[in-house]
């Protein structure tokens, strides 16, 4: 049976129809034939063409369902790479649900209702999906389908963008199946949404109450307890964490204890669950059938518990908090089963797309404020009260009060614990068991009918509950608070925190609200009462005022109560006639939501103004102004919805002739009637010309440039829908153009009209659309581009004749068509393959138009164009660069063309102002992302089109240069973001070099400090002072002022060079002192003393130096400075990059870096680098291959002493600093065998292998590592190697001894060590194999030639005697009783081995010498002669000095 792998979007052929609905089909890629019983695609070839023309049979839905998925594929490939966990499987399961969904449309099995319905979700979860990847915005009708930019016009496809992005509203259905505890007492469960990050509850509560059976109240609710969660915003859904908290309270005793005479009723925290809903949220899951076990964790009452336990006296958000920072919960099976469904739209919209969830059983849980989108019809007027927290005294009680709030409103069933349950008259709250400062944050909302509110307030009464039933009844409340819902301005009381004053309770008075009402409330009604009257507000008044302190917050939602006095003003402007004029002004001050909710009454208000105040003129430009705000404000995208009402307000509530006649002199009025006025177009619509032809008057005083927009995009979409889109298109064409140039008068004033044409579009070319709405981008574009083919002609037809040739005009053409052609919407290469088909599909490669378009007008400019050299180099840059290969190959001649004119015209028949010009813009286009491969390889194929050119020669000169930094700039760009700093340095110092070549200072600059940066965070503070050394180079010891271009960064002051190069040194001298090289921080410290001392004559500053100085001169002498290691690592393989490719580097180690360690981070930059074990330059199988092969070890730097040193005694700590420094000289030594190996004595056959590399650089300097670039291998006899170990023998044996002399408080166990290996008897220092090898008389006889080399060993040998006898008198005089034993043997065999040595090889004196430092301590310093490691030398010299 054939089958045939396809994947979506793939496209077959139908070959036949066969029996049984059944086709045959063909892929049309590997010609392989199935048969199956639907097609999916027709396929057709049109006849004599190879043009394919692909027919869907699919409804554009599943067309889209196909595009998605194939876009959503490569993302989710992306970020299974990146290791985005929770997005990729967020992507993953849309993903299958699309697929799902997809399969039962093309199914066609479901019934229409069900299609429409799954249609939504469809296009819901695209929408969804497409926003949380940042995809392009998706337009539709009202169908649910993509708008076609072709039939649709501009203003409506706009507007269809901004309905698109639009804020938008979710709700969470949540269904409460069952609560497993055991409380053994009844429970009331609180839920709601809350965001642990700020500790904020955003819904109010969703009540259900538990029995003490463990079942629920309403038994016919068992396992179904459903609530929605409403007027969720996308802000409040994508919060960064959002969690479902539910509290439970129990109702009954003040302790789990069994007891008649225990006080019942009394609400008590008694634990908490939470659940992470983030990811329900933000519709990564969506499983609306699986239950999710939400842990309960119970709370502690005890007040001596452990922090990691959650005490039930802890504020509520505390307890929150610390629940959700616990990764587990001990919650031993208790716990609440939910199933949670987001959902989109409001309650309205939910209940219309999903009753199923929706129905009379189903709590509405509202959000605590007004959602971000208020929709018109929305009737609410809650207020939520939270009480927050309080301070009692204990009074006569030994221990604090166990505080119950009971709150009241003067009202029937007001009060609303939380949803799902009928209002009540009276709320208790929590009682925290002896809590001075109970925190409650108990939220309830309180509902008042409109008319009451005025006469209402909330009381709070404060009592102490006794666990004792026979004492809590005779306890009486002890404090009673109050507050007013409404402000004697008319005002509603304001949102937030309320410092209540708590009065104390007489319990006739409590209750007489006549007599409490007339006294403050809270303490800032205090403070404003006692700013008026200058008065003491007295505490012991008609009720007196307790110390007890209570707070409270509010906040009010409501479509009928205003808390702005302003917006109040308007709606009651009768009462206050007077100050109409001051209240018209305070309302465009007012904030928008505020307005929409009093839309009808705020617009009522402001027409009564305008028909009875008409006898006066007084008021018409406020209340035209005030209207303007109105509609400007529904415009906004967060009251868009209002525009219906605003409509309907038109059509029922609007019919005064008077205002109409006056709102017609107002541009933005009459937008406002052609939007709704639907009857009288035609006779509105000369009244609209007339007017916006007057508004867009230069001589109108003050032009309403937005208004008139405005009223013209009104008119064009109106005119649309009468076919108007066939009307713009044709008058959109040449003709058009041509007959508005026409009327133009005179030729300026062609130039005046291209000129603001070419600015605006050019900034319209910014960022006025969102970067998601690619639609309306691309509309946009393809619209200039129709115009600027256009003006191009006008261009060429009026202005390129000598006369009349224009610059300026033709200058802003140029850089507007660059800017078109580099828009980030035109870029396809950045997007991906199904979204760049699209494009291609719709509009075509909009660039290529563009681009061929510079190059014909480029070469029409015939002799102006030395004109626009160098200016234009720089864009033509940009464009050549463009990733599009037509494009490069139509405007890459351009470039050979500048030069070639600059070449003819310029006196010195060359062309350094276009090279100059394009290495700067090249280097800025290059680092900023542009530029690849494929540019360079194409600039060069395209050089020899230039044969004309006397000097042809030059031009290949400067195609290689560019070549080359392209090829620098495109290696340090790729290198830029990789995590190695050193490749990011050697791709820095690769261009910088080039730039020094170039003599481009400028540029050059910029990149020695970008070294710079990359060195101090890798704290190569040795290497940082070299960089900045190069730019200190660059000036001069003088009084001349700086260069621009030489100063770095962009500093506004002005340096003389002395002055930058003395704060240049400052630094440098600052870096090497932390990189511990002090020789040379001495070595420019002198420099600059020189100068403070002869021509600044700065003596302050030159004492400062000097103290420096001398703090360097003790550093050498006694400061610990490890010195580095140096390796050499060889780089082979075509898989490095090119700047390492088959090279060999020496790299210097950082302090204390040995091998092993440096070889692991070196190969921790290339993970699939194999690691050479041989140290021999590998062959051409391993240098071509394409894999990474890394040679890695360790080479010894070669000394080189300086002249001032030569032939004089030197301390070692001085010497040991040139032992490291200063170098460019590496050796690697490799021991093999030459012959037969001697049994007796291996040294006679072991020959030394010496390969020497010198680098292009020395150490230290601007990089830790320089190539190698030269090397070579000479072989070293037994013999010589014999007198390089005893050399080495003697230099670290005095070495050791020296800094033993020195350092008293250094350890003696090396020292120990050392003397015992060449004085004990069984080693004999080592050189008794020597003497079988080498003194014997066969050899002696056998090798003539080595006699030089043999005297110059037992030299050698006698040399070592004094530097033991040395040793051996500072280990005795610092040995301990313990080391007293190895002391004694190790002076008996120096004597034997002196004895030996001095009989066979003579006696070698060492010379005592004054002490010439301040240290006048014996034995404190060897001075060994510094002298080059030759055997000659050696010869002669045979004395050390010793202080």
């Amino acid at each position: 049976e054939q089958e045939l792998c396809l994947q979506v979007g793939d496209t077959v052929h139908i070959l036949e129809k066969l029996e049984g609905d059944l086709y045959k089909l063909c892929d049309m890629i590997f010609e392989r034939w199935a048969t199956f019983p639907i097609p999916f695609y027709y396929s057709l070839l049109v006849a004599g063409s190879q043009q394919e023309i692909v027919i869907p049979a699919d409804i554009p839905l599943v067309q889209e369902l196909g595009a998605t998925l194939r876009e959503w594929a490569q993302i989710w490939h992306k970020l299974y790479v990146a290791n985005k966990t929770t997005l990729f499987r967020g992507v993953q399961q849309m993903a299958y649900s699309l697929i799902e969904y997809r399969s039962q449309i093309v199914s066609g099995t479901l019934p229409k209702d069900d299609l429409v319905e799954l249609k939504k979700k469809v296009t819901a979860k695209i929408d969804y999906g497409n926003r949380i990847l940042g995809l392009d915005l998706v337009v539709r009708d009202e169908a649910g389908n993509t708008l076609d930019p072709d039939r649709t016009s501009t203003v409506s496809l706009f507007r269809a963008h901004e309905t698109a992005s639009r804020i938008a509203v979710y709700s969470i259905n949540l269904c409460v199946h069952n609560f497993v505890c055991n409380i053994g007492e009844d429970a009331e469960l609180l839920m709601s949404l809350y965001d642990p990050d700020q500790s904020e509850f955003i819904s109010e509560n969703f009540l259900v109450r538990w029995d003490s059976m463990g079942m629920p109240k309403e038994i016919e609710k068992l396992n179904n307890l459903p609530a929605l969660f409403t007027d969720l915003s996308s802000s409040d859904l994508m919060r960064l964490r959002l969690f479902l908290v539910c509290q439970i309270i129990r109702v009954g005793s003040m302790e789990l204890k069994e007891g008649k005479k225990h006080t019942g009723g009394l609400r008590r925290p008694f634990g908490v669950a939470v659940m992470d809903i983030t990811d329900i949220a933000h519709g990564k899951t969506d499983d609306e059938d699986k239950q999710h076990f939400i842990p309960f964790q119970q709370l502690i009452m005890s007040p001596l518990m452990p922090s990691r336990v959650i005490g039930e006296n802890e504020p509520l958000t505390a307890v929150f908090n610390k629940v959700i920072a616990t990764r587990e919960v001990n919650h031993k099976g208790q716990g609440l089963f939910v199933t949670l469904k987001l959902l989109p739209g409001d309650l309205a919209q939910v209940r219309k797309d999903y009753p199923h969830f929706v129905d009379r059983s189903t709590a509405i849980v509202r959000k605590m404020g007004f959602p971000e989108i208020i929709l018109p019809g929305i009737v609410r007027n809650d207020i939520y009260v939270t009480l927050l927290q309080g301070e009692f005294d204990r009074g006569k009680k030994k221990t604090p009060k166990n505080v119950e709030v009971i709150l009241s409103v003067h009202n029937d069933e007001v009060i609303f614990p939380g949803a799902g349950y009928d209002g009540i008259t009276e709320y208790k709250s929590v009682i925290y068991y002896q809590v001075k400062q109970p925190c409650w944050n108990e939220t309830v909302k309180v509902t008042i009918p409109i008319e009451d509110v005025c006469h209402c307030h909330l009381r709070m009464m404060f009592r102490h509950r006794s666990s004792q039933d026979s004492r809590d009844k005779s306890e009486k409340p002890f404090g009673m608070a109050f507050v007013r819902l409404m402000r004697g301005d008319g005002t509603t009381l304001k949102d937030g925190r309320h410092e209540l004053i708590v009065y104390k309770v007489d319990v006739k008075k409590a209750e007489d609200a006549k007599v409490y009402l007339t006294l403050p409330a809270t303490w800032a009604e205090v403070e404003e009462k006692e700013k008026q009257t200058g008065k003491q507000f007295h505490h012991s008044g008609v009720i007196p005022v307790t110390k007890d302190s209570f707070q409270i917050s509010s906040l009010t939602c409501s479509t009928k109560l205003t808390q702005n006095v302003d917006l109040l003003g308007l709606l009651n402007w009768r009462s206050n006639p007077e100050d109409l004029d001051q209240i018209l002004q305070r309302l465009m001050e007012v904030e928008g939501g505020e307005i929409v909710k009093f839309l009808q009454d705020t617009l009522d208000a402001l027409f009564n103004i305008m028909m009875e105040t008409s006898e006066k003129e007084t008021y018409d430009t406020l209340v035209f102004n005030a209207l303007v705000f109105i509609i400007t404000l529904i415009g906004d995208i967060k009251f868009q919805h209002f525009n219906p009402v605003l409509e309907t307000y038109i059509d029922k509530h609007f019919s005064a002739t008077l205002a109409y006649m006056n709102v017609l002199c107002d541009p933005t009025s009459i937008v406002f009637l052609c939007c709704v006025v639907t009857d009288c177009r035609d006779v509105l619509l000369p009244l609209v010309t007339d007017q916006l032809s007057g508004q867009l008057d230069d001589h109108s005083c003050k032009p309403d440039h937005e208004a008139c927009a405005q009223l013209l995009s009104t008119v064009l979409d109106n005119l649309d829908r009468k076919d108007g889109l066939h009307l713009m298109r044709k008058i959109c064409n040449f003709w058009h153009y041509a007959h508005y140039i026409s009327t133009f008068k005179t030729r300026q004033d062609i130039v005046d009209f291209l000129m603001e044409t070419f600015i605006m579009f050019k900034d319209l070319m910014g960022d006025v659309f969102a970067a998601d709405w690619m639609i309306m981008n691309l509309v946009q574009m393809q619209v200039f581009l129709r115009a600027i083919n256009q003006y191009s002609d006008v261009l060429n037809m009026y202005f390129l004749d000598k006369a009349h040739f224009e610059l300026e005009l033709w200058n802003n053409y140029f850089h507007l068509t660059v800017a078109f052609l580099t828009h980030k919407t035109l870029q396809l290469e950045s997007f991906s393959q199904e979204k760049r088909n699209k494009i291609l599909n719709k509009y075509g490669d909009m660039r290529k138009s563009i681009g061929f378009k510079i190059r014909d007008m480029w070469y029409n400019l015939g002799p102006h164009k030395m004109k626009f050299i160098p200016a234009m180099v720089g864009p033509i840059l940009k464009v050549t660069l463009v990733p599009e290969p037509e494009l490069r190959k139509a405007t890459l001649p351009i470039f050979f063309d500048m030069m070639q004119c600059e070449h003819n015209f310029s006196p010195g028949r060359t062309f350094e102002m276009f090279e100059n010009e394009l290495i700067t813009k090249l280097d800025q286009e290059v680092e900023g992302g542009r530029g690849d491969e494929q540019y360079k390889v194409l600039l060069e194929k395209t050089n020899p089109l230039v044969t004309e050119c006397t000097r042809l020669q030059d031009f290949d000169v400067l195609v290689r240069r560019k070549g080359s930094l392209l090829e620098n700039l495109l290696a340090y760009r790729t290198i830029t973001h990789d995590e190695s700093p050193e490749h990011r340095m050697s791709c820095t110092v690769n261009v910088l070099n080039f730039y020094k070549e170039k003599k481009r200072e400028d540029i050059y600059i910029r990149y020695l400090y970008k070294l710079r940066d990359l060195h101090l965070d890798c704290e190569n503070y040795t290497e940082a002072s070299y960089t900045m050394i190069l730019h200190a180079e660059l000036l001069e010891w003088s009084d001349k002022p700086c260069a621009p271009h030489l100063i770095p960064g962009h500093e506004k002051h002005v340096w003389t060079q002395q002055e930058l190069k003395e704060r240049l040194f400052l630094e440098i001298i600052s870096y090497l002192d932390k990189g511990k090289m002090w020789e040379k921080a001495i070595e420019l410290g002198k420099q600059l003393a020189k100068m403070h001392e002869s021509h600044m004559f700065d003596f302050m500053e030159l004492s400062q130096l000097l103290k420096k100085q001398a703090q360097f001169y003790q550093n050498i002498m006694h400061a610990m400075r490890p010195q580095p290691e140096y390796f050499a690592v060889g780089y082979y393989g075509l898989g490095f990059p090119s700047f390492l490719r088959n090279k060999m580097f020496i790299f210097r180690g950082k302090e204390y870096e040995w091998l092993e360690d440096f070889s692991l981070k070196l190969l921790s930059q290339f993970p699939n680098a194999v690691r050479m074990t041989s140290t021999a330059r590998p062959g051409d199988n391993i240098s071509n291959s394409p894999g990474q092969h890394i040679q890695c070890f360790t080479v010894k730097p070669v000394l080189t002493v300086p002249h001032q040193f030569k032939d004089k005694g030197v301390p070692e700590q001085i010497l040991n600093y040139y032992r490291t420094n200063e170098v460019d000289k590496f050796q690697y030594s490799r021991p093999f065998r030459k012959g037969e190996k001697d049994p007796d004595n291996e040294f006679a056959t072991m020959w030394i292998e010496r390969t020497t590399f010198i680098t292009a650089y020395r150490f230290p300097g601007i990089l830790k590592w320089f190539e190698v670039k030269s090397v070579s291998v000479e072989e070293i006899s037994p013999l010589a190697n014999a007198v390089e170990t005893m050399e080495m023998a003697n230099e670290k044996l005095s070495n050791l001894v020296q800094q033993q002399a020195c350092d008293r408080s250094l350890s003696i166990n090396p020292l120990s060590m050392m003397l015992s290996g060449i004085v004990d008897p069984a080693v004999m220092g080592g050189f008794s194999n020597y003497e079988k090898a080498f003194f014997t008389d066969t050899y002696i006889q056998n090798h003539p030639e080595d006699h030089e080399r043999i005297e110059v060993l037992k030299q050698l040998i006698a040399l070592q005697i004094p530097l033991l006898a040395d040793g051996i008198r500072i280990h005795g005089e610092k040995t301990t009783e313990q080391l007293k034993p190895l002391h004694n043997r190790l002076v008996t065999c120096f004597q034997d081995l002196r004895e030996k040595v001095e009989k066979h090889y003579g006696v070698i004196t060492l010379v005592r010498c004054q002490p010439q430092t301040q240290f006048n301590v014996r034995g404190c310093q060897i001075k060994l002669l510094a002298l080059p490691p030759s055997y000659q030398t050696l010869l002669i010299q045979s004395r050390v000095c010793i202080i």
